[in-house]
C-alpha cells in the first residue's frame, strides 16, 4: 500500500465539504436573520419574517415592526412599529388586539407595549421599505365610437389573435388620441 504523503506547513489544507446535501435556502440563512433581528432586539425571528401572518394582511399593509426595546428588569418589551402619519390614529386603535397577535408569536406575554413611530413610507433608513399601495381604480370603459373605429381599423386580418390585438392597439391609440383632443 502506498503511504500518503505528510502534510507540511506549506500546503494549503483542502477546504471541508458539506455532506448533508441540498439544504433550504431559509435554514442557510437562519443564522444570519437571527444575528441582524437580535440586534434589533427581536429574539423571535419569525416576526419579522412573517409579519403579514401575525398582524393581517391589512396591519401589515400599513406598519411594520422596527425594534424590541426592553425595560431595565427585562419583563415587558416595548415593540416599535413604523407606519405612516395617516395609518397612525386607526392603528392606535388596533393596539391591543395587535399586542396580543404578537404575544402568541413569542408563545408568553413578552410585549408589553407597543409605539408608533409615525413617517413617510420612504421615511427613516431602517423604514425605507415601500408599504402596500392602494389598488387602483377600475379602468373605465372604452367609448363605443373609438372601439368602432378600432374595429374598421382591423377589419381586413384574417388571423383571429392579429385582430383582436391590432383592435386593442387602435383602440388605445385612438382614444389616448381623444382624451389629448380634449384636453386642449
Amino acid at each position: 500500500m502506498a503511504k500518503k504523503p505528510a502534510s507540511t506547513a506549506n500546503t494549503p489544507a483542502a477546504p471541508q465539504r458539506r455532506r448533508r446535501g441540498f439544504e433550504a435556502a431559509s435554514g442557510l440563512l437562519n443564522t444570519q436573520i437571527r444575528k441582524v433581528g437580535e440586534a434589533r432586539g427581536f429574539a423571535v425571528s419569525r416576526l419579522l419574517t412573517h409579519w403579514p401572518e401575525i398582524a393581517g394582511a391589512e396591519l401589515a399593509a400599513c406598519c411594520r415592526p422596527v425594534k424590541v426595546s426592553y425595560g431595565r428588569g427585562g419583563l415587558g418589551a416595548t415593540l416599535t412599529l413604523l407606519t405612516t402619519g395617516a395609518a397612525g390614529p386607526m392603528l392606535q386603535m388596533r393596539l391591543p388586539a395587535l399586542r396580543e397577535k404578537v404575544n402568541a408569536c413569542y408563545g408568553y406575554n413578552a410585549i408589553a407595549r407597543i409605539a408608533l413611530t409615525q413617517t413617510a413610507p420612504t421615511g427613516f433608513a431602517e423604514g425605507q421599505a415601500e408599504f402596500t399601495p392602494a389598488p387602483k381604480p377600475a379602468p373605465k370603459a372604452p367609448d363605443p365610437h373609438v372601439m368602432h373605429q378600432a374595429k374598421a381599423v382591423a377589419d381586413g386580418v384574417h388571423d383571429d389573435g392579429l385582430r383582436a390585438a391590432l383592435e386593442r392597439l387602435a383602440g388605445n391609440v385612438l382614444s389616448k388620441a381623444a382624451n389629448n383632443k380634449g384636453h386642449h
